[in-house]
């Protein structure tokens, strides 16, 4: 039986902001914003993620802190141009650190508008070896 991490809860203070924040300026995809009469909400996703982040008022919710999460990884080829490509976009982000000089030693971070932090690490064959095939992606309508 597979288990698949598909969704992580994140807490922020402002839904709009946060929903500018990383459409926006990081890039993720809307993928949607429901509002009822019980919540607000939106779920996010990285481009050629297999998971995304929820923020809003769901239910249970309110226990976790906004930018209480720490440490979040997200995966890229070449760190250099992810950075830069933030920076652009008018995202802080730290310096590119090089931990080890093997492939995954390489990674800088930034934070959301609450203090969630995320890392975003090097691993260069993701340029040619995804984990999730681009087939996978072009059914779920990400395209090319």
């Amino acid at each position: 039986m597979d288990w698949t991490l598909e969704v992580i809860v994140l807490p922020v203070s402002d839904l709009a902001r946060s929903i500018e924040f990383y459409a926006d300026r990081v890039g993720f995809k809307l993928d949607h914003h429901t509002v009822n009469e019980n919540m607000e909400f939106a779920q996010l996703t990285p481009h050629g993620s297999g998971c995304s982040i929820v923020m809003g008022n769901l239910p249970g919710q309110d226990q976790m802190e906004p930018g209480s999460i720490k440490g979040l990884q997200l995966v890229v080829a070449d760190a250099a141009a992810a950075r830069e490509e933030l920076l652009s976009r008018g995202v802080e982000a730290g310096e590119i650190m090089v931990l080890d000089e093997r492939d995954g030693g390489t990674m800088f971070g930034f934070a959301d508008p609450d203090g969630n932090t995320w890392m975003v690490q090097q691993i260069k064959d993701r340029a040619t070896k995804p984990l999730i095939p681009l087939d996978s992606r072009v059914q779920y309508g990400e395209g090319i």
